[in-house]
């Protein structure tokens, strides 16, 4: 071999090596990126038991699953949904979803709206609350047909 070919299996060795530094690299912002937003989640999810609680909620579940079946074309289809928390005051039992950020505790916002009326159908509560932990809200959210 001449020290042409030994250069290019040399710079492709090298370009190798930093490709898989870069890629380590990418995988751990990655992964610090995830443990923040989870961080701040648990964070969030605190804060909205104090908020609830200081509002006269008591809480009855955290992370709470269900089930349901639905047909998709005659074929049986199972499904499940996670509430955060449920929680009771004066008798009555309500789904409490806890959002942060900018645009999630807004209960217009698409995503959360779908997200409340799965639970409305799923869990059958008395109410449905938003949990705005960054605004220290508690809103209440009742579903009617115009």
């Amino acid at each position: 071999m001449d020290i042409l070919q030994w250069l290019l299996i040399v710079g492709l060795l090298v370009l190798c090596l930093l490709l898989v530094i870069a890629l380590r690299l990418s995988q751990n912002k990655a992964s610090r990126a995830s443990k923040a937003r989870n961080a701040h989640a648990q964070w969030g999810e605190q804060e909205a038991e104090r908020l609830l609680e200081a509002a006269g909620y008591a809480i009855v579940e955290r992370q709470v699953a269900r089930s349901w079946v639905m047909a998709v074309d005659g074929e049986s289809i199972e499904a499940s949904v996670r509430a955060d928390l449920l929680v009771k005051r004066g008798g009555q039992l309500f789904v409490a979803e806890v959002k942060t950020g900018r645009l999630a505790p807004d209960p217009l916002y698409p995503p959360t709206r779908r997200q409340l009326l799965e639970y409305l159908f799923v869990f059958d509560p008395d109410g449905l609350l938003v949990v705005d932990v960054e605004s220290r809200a508690i809103r209440e959210v009742v579903f009617q047909l115009a």
